[in-house]
């Protein structure tokens, strides 16, 4: 024999009740079949509506009844043959009727009593299991009627009725003497001795089938629901959630308790007691395997599955008065059970000067009152300080029977959590080490639910959510790299990167879906809002995606403005915008603290030399212990192609403009010209070295002459700057007789920087610099008069994209 419960989504309309009748056909050739049906998908939460609004005294409470008589009515004309539909109909049509009455009574004397509510709560799997018995073909054979009136035995708690495990066995074997092929009973509904109708609570039509697959010694007890079976995690929260094949009873009833909705606990008692194995199936995917829980299951992962309960407070009574104190603890409990306050989990430090419980938010204004009552006199004594109320709270589960004697899981599990920035509330574990609960704020709770999920089960797959603001030239080459490189680091470096916010300075685009790189310009057009890079940052925090970065390829003094908000959101930052490290020394000090203390990473390698490896190579060589004495440098890959390729025979005016055409320079060739941005890089190198260095500071000589305006319209720079033309080429033309080339040299030399334009003869190693080179010399204890030379492309979209690049997929080994 096989006991069936079917859930409200399989008996929600006839299409899910033919996939039912379907599945039992299949069934019944493997011996007799008990079948549970909850009441149609909705119903129950109908009556419980209209029960209430008619205690209100809202006259609408019946319109209930007609969405009631509609849904029934076509489910029996649908379903049920022709020649029993009469008698199907006469019956649902008396009982609907007395329903109604019912709540007319209810709606005259405006009571709902727990006895009425459960009278009036039994009648969605009266009516559904009447109408699949009704709908049973008459060539199944002996097809048998089970009224749970009548089987179930219970106390009198009406809503919540403890069974009668040894009367209700007794009857269930009773019922089976007169022989079946197929019987349906109502789930969820019982009786006390005295026939009055109660309710085995949420989840009851499971516990119900439990019962009987128990009580008739069943070869397998099969729950058919609308998902595959138990999952690794609640799929709504976690979109890589993975089906289990098979787990342990106690691993199920650990995760039925907090919060997997697929089970509910109480149904695993009877089935683990005999040992009858319970499959979890798909109503709508019959052919699929589902889960099998059973007395083992053998896996590779150490964790089986996380749950969570939402919208749970946490209450933590504190005082020094406890310490050392015995029967805190004990009062702490009573007076939450005198208050039918059910406590969901429990902590205490060693040092008994606090104990914490976790009980349902709906609970706290209850378990507050009780816990104040029973205080009183501590709590006005001072021996008690506060009883402290945290509301919107979750409780997250990692469970798993290989979790016993395992050393590490829960350092894995909190590291894992911190570095993604999901602060924990409280801890507890059970010596049995098949559960490790956290709490955390409820926001953090999807994050948190993902974050253990990659750890444990996706440990190999790495995502990465990106936020980028400015898709010009830079950005929309790193566009193009990241649509290109995404398979492959997806294959070969189990790395996912996930664009989910584009933003330049007229729109922004959010999406925590995905934003496909290749249509993300398209995409900002059409559907982005107005740009704020506030609320850029402000939405990336409500978003709350692990593995979170913002990569600022602006040249905008706004945007690092917001780089402290997103790591205060644990977003990490990767920056080719040289503002932010070349302004003041406290901004710079404070935004290095900042991304430390929030552990997150702050990286921007492509502030110096585009793509080259110069900020890497300059911490690998101070963290390894040695001393940069002296570092000289050419750091405009822009300077360098303009003064490599001006020659006097064509205006360095029209040099520069096929320098901003090819994007070497920045968007104002001014910035790159004036030698301010060279002094922005050498303020950043000469802080990396270990200098604290102002802006102010860098000996800045400019060869623009005062004719060439330094601010204003570009155009009418390069107007200004083809006027000076002659001082340009008399400066070319001295170089030249000499022997010498014209290079933009930055140099640091003990704390000392300089940026300036200068002759150098042919021993020089820049002299042979060509294009965009950019070349880094550092002198240094260990290199002594032979520098370390870092030279190759210091400009370009593409080799600083690739920079960009580099840094994004670094900044997740950050914290490794």
């Amino acid at each position: 024999m096989n006991v069936l419960k079917f859930g409200g989504t399989s008996m929600a309309d006839a299409t899910a009740v033919r996939q039912v009748l379907s599945i039992l056909d299949q069934k019944r050739k493997q011996g007799p079949l008990v079948v549970v049906p909850s009441a149609m998908g909705g119903v129950t939460d109908t009556l419980v509506g209209a029960a209430k609004t008619a205690a209100a005294g809202e006259a609408n409470y019946a319109e209930a009844f007609a969405v009631l008589e509609t849904r029934h009515l076509e489910l029996i004309r649908a379903v049920v043959p022709l020649q029993q539909q009469s008698e199907i109909i006469s019956w649902f049509k008396q009982q609907l009727n007395q329903l109604e009455d019912v709540c007319r009574g209810i709606f005259l004397v405006r009571e709902l009593t727990p006895k009425v509510q459960a009278w009036v709560l039994s009648y969605g799997e009266r009516f559904s299991s009447r109408i699949l018995h009704a709908a049973l073909p008459e060539e199944w054979g002996r097809r048998r009627y089970w009224n749970s009136l009548e089987l179930v035995v219970t106390d009198s708690q009406y809503l919540k009725a403890a069974v009668d495990r040894t009367e209700t066995r007794s009857r269930l074997q009773k019922a089976t003497q007169e022989g079946l092929d197929i019987a349906v009973m109502p789930g969820f509904v019982a009786a006390n001795p005295d026939g009055e109708v109660t309710t085995l609570g949420r989840g009851g039509s499971d516990y119900t089938a439990a019962l009987v697959a128990a009580s008739l010694w069943a070869d397998a007890l099969e729950i058919w629901t609308d998902v595959d079976g138990m999952l690794t995690a609640d799929p709504r929260l976690v979109s890589g959630a993975r089906q289990m094949d098979k787990i342990t009873y106690e691993e199920a009833m650990e995760l039925a308790h907090f919060g997997a909705k697929v089970l509910y606990p109480p149904t695993l008692q009877p089935v683990l007691e005999e040992k009858i194995p319970m499959y979890i199936k798909n109503t709508f995917k019959p052919e699929g395997p589902g889960t099998l829980v059973h007395t083992e299951a053998e896996r590779d992962h150490s964790i089986t599955g996380l749950s969570a309960i939402k919208d749970i407070a946490m209450i933590t009574v504190v005082g020094a008065g406890m310490i050392a104190v015995p029967g805190y603890a004990r009062r702490v409990f009573s007076a939450l059970s005198e208050a039918e306050v059910n406590v969901i989990l429990i902590t205490q430090a060693s040092s008994e000067h606090s104990i914490g419980v976790a009980v349902a938010a709906a609970d706290a204004a209850a378990a507050e009152q009780a816990l104040e009552s029973a205080f009183m006199e501590e709590l006005g004594r001072g021996w008690v300080s506060q009883i402290r109320i945290e509301t919107d709270m979750s409780v997250v589960a990692v469970v798993g029977e290989n979790m016993k004697e395992r050393a590490g899981l829960a350092g894995q599990t909190f590291a894992a959590l911190g570095r993604n920035g999901v602060n924990v509330k409280a801890i507890a574990q059970g010596s049995s080490e098949r559960n490790i609960s956290l709490v955390v704020s409820q926001p953090m709770l999807r994050k948190a639910l993902n974050v253990l999920h990659e750890e444990f089960f996706l440990s190999a797959t790495r995502k990465v959510h990106l936020f980028m603001s400015g898709i010009g030239l830079v950005g929309g080459e790193l566009l193009q790299q990241i649509a290109s490189q995404q398979q492959f680091l997806r294959d070969e470096h189990a790395t996912e990167l996930v664009l989910v916010g584009v933003a330049n300075s007229r729109k922004m685009l959010l999406d925590p879906a995905g934003i496909d790189p290749t249509q993300a310009k398209e995409r900002l057009i059409a559907e982005g809002e107005t740009s704020d890079v506030g609320t850029f940052v402000a939405r990336m925090g409500e978003m709350n995606l692990r593995g979170s970065v913002w990569v600022d390829n602006t040249a905008s003094s706004v945007v690092p403005q917001h780089y402290t908000a997103a790591f205060a959101n644990k977003v990490s930052v990767v920056a080719s915008n040289k503002i932010a490290c070349s302004s003041s020394q406290e901004v710079y000090d404070a935004l290095r603290q900042q991304s430390l203390e929030n552990r997150v990473s702050f990286r921007y390698e492509t502030n110096v030399g585009a793509g080259l490896p110069v900020m890497d190579q300059l911490r690998g060589l101070r963290q390894s212990g040695d001393r940069i004495r002296k570092i000289e440098a050419v750091l405009s890959g822009s300077l360098n192609f303009i003064f490599t390729n001006y020659d006097a025979s064509r205006p360095l005016a029209e040099v520069v403009r096929e320098a901003k055409e090819k994007g070497y320079t920045e968007p104002d060739p001014r910035d790159d010209l004036s030698g301010s941005d060279v002094g922005r890089k050498i303020i950043i190198l000469a802080r990396e070295v270990g200098y604290q260095l102002e802006p102010e500071e860098v000996a800045l000589k400019s060869f623009l002459p005062d004719s060439v305006p330094a601010e204003g319209d570009v155009e009418e720079f390069f107007t200004a700057l083809a006027a000076a033309e002659p001082e340009f080429a008399t400066r070319y033309h001295e170089a030249v007789a000499e022997g010498k080339k014209l290079r933009m040299i930055a140099s640091l030399n003990e704390g000392k920087t300089q940026v300036a334009l200068e002759a150098v003869g042919a021993d020089h190693p820049t002299y042979a610099l060509s294009g965009t080179d950019n070349l880094i010399m550092f002198y240094t204890e260990r290199y002594g008069d032979l520098p370390l030379v870092v030279r190759g492309a210091g400009a370009g979209a593409s080799v600083t994209a690739a920079g960009v690049f580099s840094d994004i997929l670094r900044t997740q080994h950050y914290w490794d």
